[in-house]
């Protein structure tokens, strides 16, 4: 029986499980992540240290010397490969950059090709022992090709940006993109430790306060593309007082991991966070948090792209002629609830510059409005407080001769509706000064 190596067949195992899960692979299979580390053990085996040297050597520093030692002249996928890992700085160890040309390779399908470049680079194969490495084996290497053949003929769809933790783990945090209309201020209070910059509170009444996307405990990765690891205390402010009055695209990586525990790495940062800060509120608000772990989340609002929607029903809406100030509603809400017209549930999504009003069980969008073109919101007085309305342009461009329609809505609770109408109202007051 021929030999055989665990790790060949560990790896193994995992390419099968990876092909079972479907065509396209991305950062949330459960498998990946065991498929990576597999390939790295692999590239670890056998790999000897230099004798005279402080540096450890790890298996970055064995495909980096390639281009200089590969002379076969068809090395461009991976020149350009360890280029661009070379000069990514959200990576700072040569674990990471190691890591982060795997995950290269998997979404570029050259995997086998770097391997083989390897194979054939006889300066930089000395480096692993003929007894251990799989790579100087030969009854190893044609299974371990092979493998990485299938793998090079699966689609890998992998968010190259979500790399500042590769360092530490190849557990990878979620990340996720919130957009910031221009505004005075964002109102984040951050705290910087161990070259992250970690958010502590949200200043009242601010931009992110109001859009409820980012929470304590979350960490800027980066702003406009400008990375934000290994920061020094106040860099995130100097970013930010550059592009005053510009529109912020923030990555964020939660505290929270995909299964909603919390993400492993950031286990003793959060705890020494909170050792400095014993008032910190990880996530939502103590208010916004379920009363206990049992409590089943409210059937009133719903997640979408990390914003709060709510799930309100749609009344009706009805022209009001030719003022669309807020005395009107008092008149314009009654005006809409006499037709007496079925009620839909609809998702109401408040976004940084508008809102959309989608019905929950067609999918179909009703209206989207701009805030600028809504002339007032507000609460119906009577009979419960649940009931609010705003009044809009029929058409923004010509008011004056096109009129005003009221659409008229009700919310689950009164706290609801109130937060509702005051996010409205902060969507004009964030977007009329710049529009």
């Amino acid at each position: 029986m021929a030999p055989r190596d665990p790790l060949i067949g560990t790896l193994k195992v995992c390419v099968l499980n990876l092909q079972a899960d479907g065509e396209m692979v991305t950062d949330s299979n459960p498998h990946l992540a065991s498929c990576c580390e597999l390939l790295e053990l692999v590239l670890r085996k056998g790999l000897q240290q230099p004798v005279l040297s402080l540096v450890n050597r790890d298996y970055w520093q064995c495909f980096e010397q390639l281009p200089h030692q590969d002379v076969c002249g068809r090395l461009s996928a991976l020149s350009l490969a360890v280029e661009q890992t070379r000069v990514c700085r959200k990576l700072l160890s040569a674990q990471g950059r190691g890591r982060y040309l795997l995950r290269l390779a998997l979404s570029r399908k050259t995997l086998p090709q770097f391997f083989t470049h390897l194979l054939h680079t006889p300066r930089v194969l000395e480096w692993y022992s003929p007894a251990l490495s799989i790579l100087r084996n030969e009854e190893f290497v044609e299974p371990f090709m092979s493998l990485l053949l299938v793998l090079s003929h699966m689609e890998f769809k992998l968010d190259m940006e979500n790399c500042s933790f590769l360092d530490e783990s190849w557990l990878l945090p979620v990340c996720e993109l919130y957009e910031v209309v221009p505004c005075r201020e964002v109102g984040m209070v951050l705290r910087y430790l161990s070259g992250r910059v970690f958010v502590l509170d949200l200043m009242p009444g601010s931009q992110a306060h109001v859009d409820k996307f980012i929470s304590p405990g979350d960490i800027i990765d980066e702003i406009n593309g400008t990375s934000l690891r290994n920061s020094k205390n106040g860099q995130a402010g100097v970013v930010l007082s550059r592009l005053k009055g510009c529109p912020l695209s923030i990555r964020v990586m939660r505290w929270r991991a995909h299964d909603g525990t919390v993400y492993r790495p950031l286990i003793k940062l959060l705890r020494a966070l909170r050792m400095e800060n014993p008032a910190l509120q990880l996530g939502p608000a103590p208010s916004e948090q379920p009363a206990s772990k049992d409590q089943k989340p409210l059937p009133s609002q719903c997640l979408k792209e990390g914003r709060i929607v709510y799930i309100v029903q749609f009344l009706g809406k009805a022209n009001i002629g030719m003022f669309g100030g807020k005395e009107v509603l008092q008149h314009a809400i009654p005006q809409v609830l006499q037709k007496n017209l079925p009620s839909k549930e609809v998702l109401l999504d408040m976004k940084e510059t508008h809102l959309t009003c989608t019905d929950r069980n067609s999918k179909k969008e009703l209206f989207e409005h701009h805030y600028p073109e809504i002339s007032c919101v507000g609460r119906f007085a009577q009979p419960d407080y649940k009931i609010f309305a705003f009044c809009v342009a029929d058409s923004p461009e010509t008011p004056q001769s096109t009129g005003f329609c009221c659409a008229v809505l009700r919310a689950s609770t009164v706290k609801e509706c109130e937060e509702i109408v005051c996010r409205i109202a902060t969507g004009f007051k964030h977007t009329e000064w710049f529009v």
